[in-house]
């Protein structure tokens, strides 16, 4: 185990005074002039890999650390494994005001003002999401000089709790609605994000930078977007919990869209008390979003006092009689399912397709809410005003901007929205009975109060629902040590309930583990024990 020092600006502070310093579970270099931190005696205040929002909130109210340190070791961590390192390349620019939040936020505590479970948490957000004076990419180089007008009402929430902004995290190009056959974490701005937990496998979704970015320890939360999966998918590959809310919780304004019918805003963190604590800090009425008017009892609502190790006695859960896995996985899921009755509740088996009929709503949204977003959010001088703009840009830079192709803009730009609509209504209706009702009817019937589903295998049904689910690490695969999770899905805004079945499962079953124990060669070659190791173990 090696230590980590108080950010640099601190070691010269520290001549004379003891220096704090933080304990990590992989090999990270202490930065800065070792002799100082070695000079001093050394206090372990938290492991920056497997670290909880609780147990980081706690030593900030005690005042063992502050905001604008906590902050400045993450940026630490971001420099020494981002582009370095295994170089998972996860994020793609840092907020250039992440110091002057976190003083505010210091000061905030000193004068006794306490915000919540964020309060001074950092938080790295996807690039898709409006952060004023920061350029909103969506990873396209066609959206490189997109400076919103105005944080998105997420960001102001986030804000209004306390958070830091540490960054934005890279994501698939489009929220991977730009052509099909791309790699997940593929983007013409930003290149390719690896997954830490095995760099030969997909980060998956298009939230894969924020996915692979809290499991290396680079924020302890983060922001994903999902229309269709990139919230779970990343979620499972990367070995996170992770919550797709309901649709409507969250405001989507001031966040690059796919689809209304389907986009929402959710956390994503190590632990699920980390993402409990950043939902509490998301929701919100939005007068701009009017699917969030029904999610105003939830407004407010403390979601870290839903979590229980008692939430799933008496709790029916239907499991897919169609479908289980075989194999690792297979044997990841039965013992999922074994720990889900040993803590008290009752399975029940289910039949329930998740299959949904061929939809054009997602081509036809794409256009016409890209169209509103570039119309209403962007720089009143911007040249990227509609999706036609930004079709004519792929073309004339088809080298830079369509290694993969861009099949799905270019068909998305072609709709004639007028002359397409009826079919897009009869298609989102033809999606929500397929999805919506067959969930009501099952979970009817059964006296279900969720249903459990293998890794992200709930995305498409639960999305075109517009229902939530909550994914939760449940081990890693025996053969190759890659990672498996379960998600709990539920009617619209049973968030509360599901955090607390998935906080139940996650302490009774103690099966994450941090990116360094099950990838260390990944890590190896890091800081201390990269410069402790013969010159031969490390590649210049």
């Amino acid at each position: 185990m090696s230590l980590l020092s108080l950010p640099r600006r601190r070691q010269v502070a520290a001549l004379g005074a003891a220096s704090v310093l933080v304990s990590l579970g992989v090999a990270l270099g202490t930065t800065g002039d070792s002799a100082v931190a070695d000079s001093h005696p050394t206090t372990t205040l938290f492991d920056i890999e497997t670290v909880t929002v609780p147990e980081l909130q706690s030593l900030l109210r005690a005042k063992k650390i502050d905001a604008v340190d906590l902050a400045e070791l993450y940026i630490e961590r971001i420099e020494q494994i981002n582009s370095k390192g295994p170089g998972i390349n996860a994020v793609q620019v840092l907020n250039p005001n992440w110091k002057r939040e976190a003083k505010d936020t210091d000061q905030l505590r000193k004068k006794g003002v306490d915000l919540g479970p964020m309060m001074g948490v950092p938080v790295l957000i996807k690039d898709n999401i409006d952060l004023m004076g920061v350029p909103n990419t969506a990873g396209s180089l066609a959206l490189a000089d997109n400076f919103p007008l105005d944080d998105s009402p997420l960001v102001k929430q986030l804000r209004k709790a306390g958070a830091v902004i540490l960054g934005k995290a890279k994501l698939s190009e489009f929220a991977n609605f730009l052509t099909s056959g791309m790699p997940s974490g593929y983007s013409s701005l930003g290149g390719q994000v690896l997954n830490p937990y095995d760099t030969s496998q997909t980060p998956s979704g298009s939230s894969s930078g924020t996915g692979a970015g809290i499991a290396a320890g680079m924020a302890p939360v983060g922001i994903g977007t999902e229309t269709s999966g990139s919230i779970l998918s990343p979620s499972n590959a990367n070995s996170l919990a992770g919550v797709k809310p309901t649709l409507g919780l969250v405001s989507r304004t001031g966040i690059i869209p796919i689809s209304g019918a389907q986009d929402t805003a959710g956390p994503m963190g190590r632990h699920v008390a980390d993402v409990a604590a950043l939902l509490t800090a998301m929701t919100g009425v939005d007068p701009a979003d009017p699917a969030t008017a029904s999610s105003a009892p939830l407004v407010g609502h403390d979601f870290t006092a839903d979590l229980s190790t008692t939430a799933l006695q008496g709790a029916r859960v239907g499991v897919l009689s169609n479908g289980a896995p075989t194999g690792d996985s297979g044997a990841l899921w039965n013992n999922a399912l074994s720990t889900l009755q040993a803590e008290g509740a009752t399975l029940v088996p289910i039949t329930l397709s998740t299959a949904g009929p061929a939809s054009s709503v997602l081509t036809y949204d794409f256009k016409a809410d890209l169209n509103t977003y570039l119309q209403t959010r962007t720089q009143p001088n911007y040249v990227m005003k509609d999706i036609g703009a930004v079709a004519d840009y792929y073309r004339a830079h088809p080298r830079e901007t369509q290694k993969f192709g861009a099949t799905q803009l270019f068909a998305s730009e072609a709709v004639d929205l007028a002359g397409a609509k009826a079919r897009r209504d009869a298609d989102r209706a033809a999606d929500l009975a397929a999805s919506k009702d067959r969930i009501d009817a099952v979970m009817a019937a059964n006296d279900l109060d969720t249903i459990v589903f293998q890794s992200s295998s709930s995305a498409g049904i639960g999305a075109r629902a517009g229902y939530p689910t909550v994914i939760v690490p449940a081990g890693y695969q025996a053969s190759t040590r890659r990672p498996f999770g379960i998600g709990f899905l539920g009617k619209a805004y049973t968030e509360p309930e599901l955090l607390g079945f998935a906080y139940d499962y996650e302490q009774a079953s103690a099966l994450w583990a941090p990116p360094s124990a099950v990838n260390p060669a990944a890590f190896r070659c890091v800081g201390v024990e990269a410069k402790a190791a013969p010159a031969y173990n490390c590649a210049p």
